[in-house]
């Protein structure tokens, strides 16, 4: 194999390295953010938002385990190490608050490899994580942001054990925590829109089972309000309009459908043919997907924070295409095809002709 061909070759595994530091180190500022509001949330809050940062951490963990395919093992320690770290810090706040485990267990004795979050980086940046010329990871050891703030990202890859631990905490499956503030499921041929009475800021939605329809969550978040996290999964031929949400919004299974959202992290996996208006503030990220189209979120439902805010709608991740070229899963929404105009309120005829001036076409 000549040099230019082994350049040629390294170029998917080091793109795929990138990608995931660039993961990871988000999803670290995030679970940070979210452990230093906690010292702030109600009491009656709380346990849901520690529930929050469980899973958040549980769900990184996992994703370092199935990075390992393309990640080095002395890779693979460093992420662990940093995981172990947020794990610790979790366990010292909660302390503080009066709060004593719950999922995560401790002994007494001090684990020499739960390391602090700076010794992490600091190890991970001698070792230069990602080779010569990389220093992906020497951003994040010498980033300010690591000892910032964070709210939670689900994962889209999950063991039916973590699936059903993410249902818990979510509210699709009932584990004595919190309730979802929102859930629509079940909905075939609807219009249904949320009162701006029904959700109170700072809950979370659930929106599961759904074909035909139209779903329009976003009247109690155009006054300044947000939901905390938002879950969408198996939905088809429908328009569903999210508002805001302050954290990240999770997709499984959606079809033939159209997204208007705004949100801080935005993940989609095994969707197909799927519209995406969208404002959010990080990088979103697919996997598992097909024929994924975006564009900005219409003016209509743009508030005057977000219109200030920095939008990446265009920015996309893609896990599953670890080549330098640009993915074949997603492109930008053409002009000529975009829709501008809010959704119409509910009449009599149904949500069929709502759903074909979307170009959703139920049969």
């Amino acid at each position: 194999m000549t040099p230019a061909e082994a350049s040629l070759q390294a170029r998917p595994e080091s793109a795929s390295k990138e990608r995931f530091f660039r993961y990871f180190q988000r999803e670290v500022i995030a679970l940070q953010d979210q452990m230093s509001r906690l010292s702030s949330s109600s009491p009656t809050e709380r346990p849901d938002a520690i529930d929050h940062c469980l899973a958040g951490i549980a769900r990184l963990s996992s994703e370092v385990k199935d990075a390992s395919s393309y990640i080095p093992a002395y890779d693979q320690r460093a992420y662990g190490d940093a995981v172990k770290a947020l794990q610790e810090k979790l366990q010292i706040v909660r302390a503080e608050l009066g709060a004593g485990p719950k999922k995560f267990k401790f002994t007494n004795k001090k684990n020499r490899s739960a390391i602090s979050i700076g010794e992490a980086a600091e190890m991970a940046q001698n070792r230069r994580l990602l080779g010569p010329g990389g220093g992906a990871w020497d951003s994040l050891a010498g980033s300010s942001a690591v000892n910032s703030a964070f709210s939670p990202t689900p994962v889209d890859k999950l063991s039916p054990g973590e699936e059903k631990r993410e249902l818990q905490v979510l509210g699709l499956e009932k584990n004595g925590g919190g309730a979802v503030g929102v859930k629509i499921e079940d909905r075939g041929g609807e219009h249904v829109v949320l009162p701006t009475s029904e959700a109170q800021s700072g809950s979370s939605g659930v929106v599961s089972n759904v074909s035909g329809s139209v779903v329009d969550l976003s009247a109690p978040t155009m006054s300044g309000g947000s939901f905390a996290t938002l879950t969408l999964k198996n939905i088809q031929t429908s328009l569903v309009v999210t508002g805001r949400v302050a954290g990240p919004i999770h997709m499984t299974h959606l079809e033939n459908t159209v997204i208007m959202m705004s949100c801080r992290q935005f993940r989609m996996h095994g969707s197909k043919r799927v519209d995406v208006y969208l404002h959010c503030s990080s990088r979103p990220i697919i996997e598992d997907c097909e024929d994924i189209r975006f564009a900005p979120l219409p003016q209509i439902y743009m508030t005057e924070d977000l219109a200030g805010s920095t939008n990446q709608w265009d920015q996309i991740d893609d896990f599953k295409w670890l080549k330098a070229e640009a993915s074949p899963h997603w492109s930008i929404l053409p002009d000529p095809e975009r829709v501008q105009e809010k959704v119409p309120s509910p009449d009599n005829r149904g949500p069929d002709n709502i759903l074909r001036a979307f170009r959703i076409y139920t049969s």
